[in-house]
């Protein structure tokens, strides 16, 4: 009886275990497609370009320590930004916005979010955002963005993708 009931228990361990692992992969799974990555072009308004290239770990890693030491005084550790961030400031200004897919961030392409990271705000606007061309490279800044992708859903990833890529 007792040898019945040990079988009988590492059977469910084992069916545990084996839960377990495939709950696993499918999270693992998961969250490297976040980054939007699907393989297939992009068409927007009947316009294609190439597939959204892949994220590359080493660069999002960078990048968000890149982004915790420069940003996230203003935009927030979680890239939320400022809670009012549509509402203008006394000063006519924006509060810093988010870098998730929930900002507008993924509505620019990569060479102006580079422009604007390297040279700041646009002062039009009465921006706050400081220039950080003296202190980060653009590589750096590179890296800054694809952290900010990381974090968007594929919808955002591949508008903003389509973006930067799409004819002019």
């Amino acid at each position: 009886m007792l040898k019945k009931k040990r079988k009988q228990s590492a059977k469910i361990n084992s069916a545990v275990v084996m839960l377990v692992v495939f709950a696993f992969v499918v999270l693992v799974t998961a969250l490297l497609n976040r980054g939007g990555a699907t393989g297939n072009p992009v068409v927007i308004n009947n316009t294609s370009v190439p597939p959204v290239p892949t994220l590359h770990a080493d660069r999002v890693e960078e990048g968000e320590v890149l982004y915790m030491q420069y940003c996230a005084e203003c935009h927030g550790v979680d890239l939320k930004g400022s809670p009012t961030w549509k509402e203008p400031l006394a000063d006519g200004s924006l509060p810093p916005p988010p870098q998730d897919d929930t900002g507008h961030t993924w509505h620019h392409p990569d060479r102006q979010l580079v422009e604007i990271i390297q040279n700041g705000g646009d002062v039009a606007y009465n921006s706050k955002m400081p220039g950080f061309g003296d202190k980060l490279t653009e590589d750096q800044i590179v890296s800054i963005l694809e952290f900010f992708k990381s974090t968007w859903g594929v919808e955002a990833r591949e508008a903003q993708w389509w973006i930067s890529v799409r004819p002019e």
